[in-house]
């Protein structure tokens, strides 16, 4: 296996997305260690879990020291944990979006500067786990949204800054199927709809993250730093496609009345945050 004998580090792995990459990685032959805040209601077999608030610096270089003497080495460093509640950004006050920012983008900071030591001695590799909503703009979420955006900048930074120990790379998420997802895009309809928007016509599941997670870890991607694999069934169809009364919308939009309309504004989800992809919820308990 792939994997074999190495060891992982799944930051917010106890449910959705992180269960799926830790799963992923359980099954390419790593240990794994799971950490968050609470444990994980329903167990990852397989996987150990250990409580750690990753925004405490202390407990967080604490944590990977005892990670390291428990098994020996440290190869792979997962920064998954993060998320955010749907806040427009007259909503809530300027400390709340700060948060928001500490977990998605300080936090993964502080994980990766206390593993540093211990994935330089095994020359592992950190993966970010990025969002669609760092490259694009982010309503309701747009502090998690340039936090994403920060992060993927970290990564390449660091990719430079740790080479050729240690390798940093990002996978930016589009939408993704987990058990919160209807928090995000209601009922099973509404998932069906926005799935429906994505070119290969569904949203990701969690496990499809986690293969992508491993061939960043694994000697496959000996050669890949500083990248930034994108994750999204394709991106997004561009809104003047659907808005255009052209008989060839792919022609020059230059040509049409309303080259810029924003066909977004057609909600295809019954949920009460359509424009969040489903990375935003949160992660990290």
């Amino acid at each position: 296996m792939e994997l074999d004998g190495r060891v992982a580090v799944v930051t917010g792995g106890t449910r959705g997305v992180g269960a799926g990459i830790a799963g992923a990685f359980l099954r390419a032959g790593a240990q794994v260690v799971i950490c968050a805040r609470r444990p994980p209601e329903v167990p990852l077999p397989g996987a150990d879990f250990i409580p750690v608030e990753l925004r405490d610096p202390e407990a967080v270089g604490e944590f990977f020291d005892s990670v390291a003497a428990r098994y020996g080495r440290l190869d792979t460093l997962v920064n998954n944990a993060g998320g955010t509640p749907y806040r427009l950004l007259g909503d809530g006050g300027a400390v709340r979006h700060a948060r928001v920012i500490e977990l998605n983008l300080v936090a993964p900071l502080t994980a990766s500067l206390a593993a540093h030591d211990h994935l330089r001695a095994s020359r592992g590799s950190i993966v970010m786990i990025g969002s669609v909503s760092g490259c694009r703009p982010s309503p309701g979420t747009a502090a998690y949204g340039a936090a994403k955006a920060g992060l993927e900048g970290l990564a390449r930074s660091m990719a430079v800054e740790w080479a050729p120990e240690v390798r940093v790379n990002t996978l930016v998420l589009g939408m993704v199927r987990t058990e919160l997802s209807h928090l995000h895009y209601g009922d099973a309809e509404g998932v069906a709809a926005v799935g429906r928007t994505v070119p290969l016509g569904r949203l990701a599941e969690p496990a499809e993250v986690g293969g992508a997670a491993v061939f960043l870890a694994s000697d496959r991607a000996a050669y890949v730093s500083g990248a930034s694999l994108l994750v999204h069934g394709g991106g997004e169809r561009p809104a003047f496609l659907d808005a255009s009364t052209a008989d060839n919308p792919t022609a020059d939009a230059s040509t049409a009345d309303n080259p810029t309309a924003d066909a977004s504004t057609a909600d295809a989800s019954t949920g009460d945050n359509p424009t969040a992809d489903n990375s935003a919820v949160d992660k990290e308990r």
